[in-house]
């Protein structure tokens, strides 16, 4: 797209899928290589001008079937990146079974995603379905006034 820079992480092993992400160009970006491809995740770092704060924004993929390997390599990852002053993560997790007006889950995995959103001060900002009647695809920020 003209006027864009676009990020990609492309897919593993398989045919499609994986991530991506377009920025203005106007904006000085850099990616940050976490080295591991067995999560489907991109990071970059939006540098503002003027000597405001930068912001980190994150786009993931987790396939129904993740493994907990998998989920521990994406909380490593989460961990080191959320550390941003200004933090931004969307994406599809699908965890179908988690209640984010309560923050429950009934599976073990669920529970562990939102035990790691609680640990990284992130807040889920989508409140209506997105798909099946669930909110799959969700956007998380660790301040106000960013989603």
């Amino acid at each position: 797209m003209d006027g864009y820079k676009l990020f990609r992480r492309d897919r593993q092993g398989r045919r499609g899928g994986g991530v991506a992400l377009y920025v203005r160009e106007c904006f000085d970006c850099l990616e940050l290589d976490d080295g591991d491809d067995r999560v489907e995740c991109l990071w970059i770092t939006i540098r503002w001008k003027a000597s405001k704060a930068d912001i980190t924004v994150g786009v993931c993929y987790r396939p129904p079937n993740q493994d907990e390997e998998a989920d521990k390599i994406f909380y490593k990852q989460l961990g080191e990146v959320s550390q941003s002053l200004a933090f931004v993560l969307v994406g599809d997790f699908n965890l179908p079974d988690i209640c984010w007006k309560y923050n429950r889950a009934e599976r073990k995995q669920s529970r562990r995603f939102l035990e790691h959103v609680e640990d990284n001060f992130l807040t889920q900002l989508v409140s209506e379905p997105t798909r099946k009647g669930t909110p799959l695809d969700l956007l998380f920020a660790n301040r106000e006034g960013l989603g």
